[in-house]
């Protein structure tokens, strides 16, 4: 199928083409940018690989929704957002989120904990909390520079304040944690 006979066609958006079109519709962006402004921001609760960037900007590309410049230092292409890709992402946004699914390791551990020698569960406990403490730090740090980006950024960072405290509160609450 060629290009021409890909744009107009209406493909249901999955999250992460959705989301580049969401920083896309913000500013022109190269891939580089585009997965640097990813780490920075929503990596924190969607994920996404440097080779899954580039894949979808293709086919978004292919669609219409963006256009791929030509090659600038580096080999870098700045991507610019279509009016389709506008429209696309404005329905996306504006549908209902599906459900989120709670995947967390050590919940799986804990479930099973009595297959699990004590130590085990006691350092891979600990090795949680660490982690949890430090992302806690990390967007405590973060959330004065979110609330002057604008308000809606900042929400979605209060929420992992807000989970990475119940994370914690919770394994403080564990037998072997007391």
């Amino acid at each position: 199928m060629s290009r021409e006979d890909h744009i107009g066609m209406s493909r249901e958006l999955n999250a992460t083409a959705a989301s580049l079109l969401g920083f896309l519709a913000r500013r022109p962006m190269t891939g580089w940018e585009l997965f640097a402004r990813f780490e920075e921001s929503i990596a924190h609760f969607w994920s996404l690989t440097r080779s899954q960037v580039y894949r979808e900007l293709q086919a978004l590309a292919e669609m219409g929704y963006l256009e791929i410049g030509a090659s600038g230092a580096r080999e870098r292409r700045v991507c610019t957002i279509t009016p389709a890709g506008r429209e696309a992402f404005g329905a996306w946004i504006a549908r209902m989120p599906g459900e989120e699914q709670i995947r967390f390791p050590l919940l799986l551990t804990v479930f099973f904990g009595d297959a699990v020698p004590p130590e085990t569960l006691s350092a891979a406990t600990k090795s949680h909390r660490a982690t949890h403490a430090a992302r806690l730090a990390e967007y405590e740090a973060l959330v004065d520079h979110a609330r002057a980006e604008s308000p809606y950024p900042a929400l979605a960072l209060d929420f992992g304040i807000r989970y990475e405290r119940a994370v914690l509160d919770w394994i403080d609450a564990l037998p072997w944690m007391r």
